[in-house]
C-alpha cells in the first residue's frame, strides 16, 4: 500500500480551500463556502465528482511543491514531448484597507522545454454530484450555469479547447481563472501576475510576522500556513479540516464531515496562535467563540457552524462511491446534538486573553461579569453530568475525566479573570468550584495501577488524560504525573511513537488507526516531565507521516504508516505547532539541522 495515499495540498484564501492533485486535478473544492456543495469532488466518486486536470498526452511523471513560505502550490508534469509547470493559487491580499479574497481558482501553465502536448478538462458539479452546469462558449470565457449559480472560466487558450477537449501544444504561457458570481473583468495576463505577486508578498509578510523558534522552522511554518487557511475570515471560526467523509481506515464507518468548528479544540488552536504570536487571527477566533455563548441561550454544543449555525444536521449521500469506495458519505455531523461538558471550560480558557492579555483593552469591556456568571453557571449545572466525552461516543455516557479536567481549567481561568476584574465573589465561586471539579478528577484515578483511567469507575486508559501533565494540574515533576505517563505510553503508544486515543470498543468496534494529535500531546508531556530526548526523538519521527508537502492527516495506520481520516487536519498541524514550542521552550540551545 502507499504510505501516503493523500497526493495533494491545499490552497485557499480564507475564503475557500481547494485540493490540488499530485495529477494536476482539483479534486475537493466546496462553492461558495466551506460547508457549501463541492464544485469539485472526486476525491469522493471519480465519475460523480467532476473534474479540473491539466495533462499532457500519454505518459507523464510529476512532481509538486509549495512556493517557500505561502500557500500556492506548483505542480511539474515530465512528458515525452515536453515539461511544463502549473502554478495554483487563491488570491488574497491587503487592499483598500481589507483583505480581497474572491472566489477565485487561478491557474497558470508554463511550457519549461520542448513543446509538450495538452489536454485540459473542466467540468464542475453541483448538488454533491447530483448535477452538472451547462456549458455555453463566450468571446475568450466558458460559463458554466445551474439554474441558481454561475461559474465563469475565463482564459487565453481557445474557448473551442473546452468543447472538444482535442490537445493543444503548450508553446506559451496559459492562464485559467475560474470564478463564482462575479467575472473576471480586466486583463487576464496582467491581472494573473499582479494577484500572483501580490499573494506571495501576503504569505510571506504573514510568515515574517510570525514567531517561530528554530526548532524544526520550516515544517512549524507550514503548519502555520496549513491553519491559517481554516481560518473562514468573515466569521473567524476555525474548521476542523475542508473534508467530509475520508474515513479513518478501510471500511470502518468512520466517515465524518469535519467542515465545522468545534468549540471544544479552542484551547489548543487559541493556543497555537499565541506561540506564534499571530493576534489577528486569535483575536477574530475568540469573537467568534464570544458571539457563539453570547448567542446561545441554552447549552452550549461540541461544534458550530462556520456562520454559528446551530442545527447540522447529517444526512447520507448513497449516491457517492466514498473515497476508495469507503462509505457512508456524510454532510452534517450528528455530534452537534451531543452533550459535550468540557465545552464550557474550553470557553472560558478561549477567552481568558480578551480579559488578561493586555493587548486586548478588556478594562472597556461591558459584559465581563455577566458572561462569566453564564459559563460558570453552565459548569454548575452541568459538573454533576455524564457526558459523550472529547470522542463523542454516540450510545453511552460517563464521567469523563477529560471533560471534568476541563472544568477545572475553565474555573481556574474564571479566577484570572476575577482577579483582573477586582471581583473577590467571582474569585470564590470560580475557587469552589474548581474543587468539585477537581474531586471528579480524582474519582478517575487507579491507585493500584497509578494511572488516571478515562472515566469514574472505568478500567479503560485515554491519550486525553496525557492533559492532565499538560495542564498542570498534576505537577510534570511529581512521581505520579511520572507514573500516569509510563502507564499510558505502555498501552497506548506504538512503537514508532504513534498514539492511540484509546484501545476499549466503542459504537463502532475497536479502532484500528493512531490518532495523530495525541502522539504530538504525548511529545508535550514528554517535555513537561522533563524527557526531552525523547521528545525530540518521537517528534521527529512523526514527522515522517507527512505528504510530500509536509501536510498530515488525522490518522495513521501504525503497520505502513498510510494517513487516514480527513485531509489535512487542522488539529494534526495545532498538535505539531504546540508540541514544537513545548520543546523549544526547553531547550537551553537552539538545534541545528544538518
Amino acid at each position: 500500500m502507499n504510505k501516503h495515499l493523500y497526493q495533494s495540498g491545499i490552497i485557499g484564501n480564507c475564503a475557500y480551500m481547494a485540493h490540488v492533485q499530485m495529477n494536476t486535478n482539483i479534486s475537493w473544492l466546496c462553492w461558495p463556502s466551506f460547508d457549501s456543495s463541492f464544485i469539485f469532488g472526486s476525491m469522493l466518486d471519480e465519475d460523480k465528482g467532476g473534474e479540473f486536470s491539466i495533462l499532457p498526452v500519454g505518459d507523464y511523471s510529476s512532481k509538486q511543491y509549495y512556493i517557500e513560505n505561502t500557500n500556492i502550490i506548483r505542480t511539474e508534469i515530465t512528458a515525452g514531448d515536453g515539461t511544463y509547470r502549473i502554478t495554483d493559487f487563491a488570491p488574497r491580499f491587503r487592499q483598500y484597507q481589507r483583505y480581497f479574497k474572491p472566489l477565485m481558482l487561478i491557474r497558470k501553465i508554463e511550457p519549461l522545454t520542448d513543446r509538450p502536448r495538452i489536454r485540459i478538462k473542466c467540468r464542475p458539479v453541483h448538488a454533491h454530484g447530483l448535477g452538472h452546469f451547462e456549458k455555453y462558449r463566450g468571446s475568450n470565457h466558458v460559463e458554466f450555469r445551474n439554474g441558481t449559480e454561475q461559474l465563469r472560466l475565463t482564459t487565453n487558450i481557445p474557448v473551442s479547447h473546452f468543447f472538444g477537449e482535442t490537445p493543444i501544444v503548450l508553446s506559451e504561457t496559459k492562464y485559467l481563472v475560474l470564478t463564482y458570481g462575479n467575472p473576471l473583468e480586466a486583463p487576464l495576463e496582467r491581472t494573473v501576475e499582479e494577484f500572483l505577486r501580490e499573494t506571495i508578498t501576503y504569505w510571506r509578510t504573514w510568515i515574517k510576522h510570525a514567531t517561530i523558534s528554530t526548532f524544526y522552522q520550516e515544517e512549524v511554518i507550514r503548519s502555520a500556513l496549513t491553519l491559517k487557511l481554516h481560518q473562514y475570515e468573515d466569521t473567524g471560526a476555525i474548521i476542523a479540516a475542508s473534508t467530509t467523509s475520508l474515513p479513518e481506515y478501510p471500511g470502518s464507518g468512520r466517515n465524518w464531515d469535519y467542515r465545522y468548528c468545534w468549540l471544544r479544540d479552542s484551547y489548543y488552536v487559541l493556543s497555537a496562535l499565541n506561540h506564534i504570536g499571530q493576534f489577528e487571527e486569535m483575536e477574530q477566533y475568540a469573537h467568534y467563540i464570544t458571539d457563539i455563548t453570547h448567542a446561545d441561550p441554552g447549552r452550549l454544543q461540541p461544534l458550530y457552524g462556520i456562520n454559528g449555525q446551530l442545527k447540522l444536521s447529517e444526512k447520507m449521500l448513497d449516491h457517492l462511491a466514498g473515497y476508495q469506495g469507503n462509505k457512508p458519505v456524510r454532510v452534517g455531523n450528528q455530534a452537534y446534538e451531543h452533550i459535550q461538558n468540557d465545552v464550557y471550560g474550553q470557553a472560558m480558557i478561549a477567552l481568558l486573553p480578551l480579559y488578561t492579555d493586555h493587548r486586548f483593552v478588556f478594562r472597556e469591556r461591558s459584559d465581563t461579569a455577566r458572561w462569566v456568571d453564564y459559563i460558570l453557571k453552565k459548569i454548575e449545572e452541568t459538573i454533576d453530568e455524564q457526558d459523550a466525552g472529547i470522542w463523542e461516543f454516540r450510545n453511552f455516557a460517563n464521567h469523563h475525566c477529560y471533560s471534568n479536567l476541563f472544568q477545572w481549567a475553565g474555573c481556574a481561568a474564571a479566577q484570572k479573570i476575577g482577579v483582573a476584574i477586582g471581583d473577590d465573589e467571582l474569585i470564590q465561586r470560580a475557587k469552589a468550584l474548581r474543587q468539585r471539579a477537581a474531586q471528579y478528577v480524582e474519582r478517575c484515578y487507579d491507585e493500584k495501577r497509578q494511572v488516571y483511567t478515562n472515566a469514574v469507575d472505568s478500567p479503560h486508559l485515554d491519550a486525553s488524560t496525557l492533559q492532565l501533565i499538560m495542564m498542570h494540574y498534576l505537577d510534570p515533576a511529581s512521581d505520579r504525573a511520572q507514573h500516569h505517563l509510563r502507564a499510558l505510553e505502555k498501552e497506548l503508544k506504538t512503537p514508532q511513537g504513534l498514539f492511540y486515543r484509546y484501545l476499549h470498543a466503542d459504537d463502532f468496534g475497536r479502532p484500528k488507526s493512531t490518532f495523530l494529535i495525541c502522539a504530538f500531546w504525548y511529545v508535550e508531556a514528554l517535555a513537561c516531565v522533563g524527557r526531552i530526548d525523547e521528545a525530540v526523538s518521537t517528534f521527529e519521527r512523526l514527522l515522517s507521516y507527512s505528504n510530500h508537502l509536509m501536510l498530515f492527516s488525522e490518522d495513521v495506520d501504525e503497520n505502513d504508516g498510510s494517513q487516514w481520516g480527513n485531509f489535512p487536519q487542522a488539529y494534526s498541524h495545532v498538535g505539531l505547532m504546540n508540541a514544537a514550542y513545548r520543546i523549544s521552550m526547553k531547550l537551553d540551545r537552539p538545534i541545528f539541522l544538518p
